[in-house]
């Protein structure tokens, strides 16, 4: 595997606890529920991703 093989896994799971992060903060605050829970289906996706692409 090459370095950014390597490394998008750990990209992926950075940028899915930064939606988990900003999406329980939208929600949390009510300031925007419909970006806030679509940031928490993309960081479950991501994760999905990551699983995939680990096995």
């Amino acid at each position: 595997m090459n370095a950014i093989a390597q490394a998008a896994p750990a990209i992926a799971m950075l940028g899915a606890v930064a939606c988990l992060i900003g999406g329980g903060y939208l929600l949390a605050s009510g300031r925007d529920r419909k970006r806030g829970a679509l940031m928490l289906v993309m960081a479950a996706v991501l994760v999905g991703n990551v699983l995939v692409w680990t096995m």
